[in-house]
């Protein structure tokens, strides 16, 4: 795989330049005091614990939602009183554009990974991808019931819709600026494919459009486990539609919910929200740190997560077959987010929000 770019340069001097072996960074780590590790999984307590009985090091692992992180990092660093070594999953957008140009975190990619990783993945290092997924209720339906979102502004539609808050889950906006900035052309397109005409854009984009219509269909909004429940509920009549993280889909197993991927929706089926794996500037165990953004890295390090769906980023490790939505045959459906765009997201995030709220009904 060839990779170009100004950026890319800047990432193989940096290679050049920390290119330390596994051992090396062990040999280094064993001097540095215990590290703690923030990520949205509460899974990364058991990734930890795993990494500390294999490295013989001090790991710890904390469950720290996406804007709670940004708040940590901040904080810590600022104070310089570094206690979290490594963020995973924190809020891409402001990781990408804020905090890594004011010098409170880096992003630091494994020498030997560079040439495996896609370029989307390199700069700042994409650990893994979570799918948000269209789904439905494969006991209320023999087949997915939408294969086109306009189909959910419509009033066959109305209040049969679940999915996380806009307002609470900032990564749902910064979805609705990846669609207008980078795929309105697509969003158009299903327009047309589904009301028969071209779509009028003296409204505004498609993007806006369908995000007015769809907040003002009447949809329910909920945590991630309440979303859940509307939609993969075993015993409903008239289940919700919905769109959830595809970690969820475990619910078919520990809960008796009857949750469906739905496949070929127009112009995408979910897309994949950016796991950025970062280091602390001024952690006191840097290589540490290293360590584990490598550790994550391979098949052994993210399977706590990869089994509930979490694309990794370098593709010889894949998804265990045992993973519970199937994704990993239908990847190609997902729009892939554009970290290039992490500004723009930030910048129109309020307006988005905005546009959300007022459209609700």
């Amino acid at each position: 795989m060839k990779h170009t770019g100004l950026a890319l340069i800047g990432l193989l001097a940096a290679g050049a330049a920390n290119a330390q072996s596994e051992a090396e960074l062990l040999e280094a780590a064993k001097a540095e005091p215990p590290m703690t590790v923030y990520a949205v999984t509460g899974k990364i307590v058991d990734t930890a614990e795993a990494f500390s009985a294999k490295y013989g090091l001090s790991v710890t692992g904390k469950k720290v939602n996406e804007s709670g992180q940004i708040e940590l990092l901040l904080g810590e660093g600022q104070s310089g009183n570094v206690v979290g070594g490594v963020s995973l999953a924190a809020d891409a957008a402001t990781i990408a554009s804020q905090l890594i140009g004011q010098g409170i975190v880096e992003s630091w990619v494994p020498p030997d990974l560079v040439d495996h990783l896609p370029e989307s993945a390199l700069d700042p290092l994409v650990v893994v991808s979570d799918p948000h997924v269209w789904a439905y209720n494969t006991e209320a339906y023999d087949s997915c019931p939408v294969s086109n979102v306009w189909q959910l502004v419509d009033p066959e539609w109305t209040s049969r819709v679940a999915i996380m808050d806009p307002l609470d889950k900032a990564n749902y906006a910064d979805w609705f600026n990846q669609l207008d900035e980078h795929h309105d052309a697509a969003m158009a397109a299903a327009y047309e494919a589904h009301y028969g005409k071209p779509f009028d854009a003296t409204e505004g984009s498609a993007t806006e459009v369908w995000v007015k219509g769809f907040a003002g269909n009447g949809v329910l909004l909920a945590d991630s486990t309440g979303v859940a429940d509307a939609i993969g509920a075993a015993g409903q009549s008239s289940p919700f539609f919905g769109m959830l993280s595809t970690a969820k889909f475990r619910d078919n197993v520990d809960k008796g919910h009857k949750l469906g991927f739905c496949a070929d929706v127009a112009p995408f089926s979910g897309w994949l929200y950016p796991g950025l794996g970062v280091i602390a500037k001024g952690t006191p165990s840097p290589n540490t740190a290293k360590l584990f953004i490598s550790y994550l890295m391979t098949a052994e390090g993210i399977a706590a997560q990869s089994v509930d769906g979490k694309v990794p980023s370098d593709p010889r490790v894949g998804l265990p077959a045992e993973e519970a939505s199937g994704i990993a045959a239908h990847l190609g459906q997902l729009m892939v987010w554009n970290n290039a765009g992490s500004q723009s997201d930030l910048d129109r995030r309020q307006d988005w929000q905005d546009l959300w709220r007022t459209s609700l009904k």
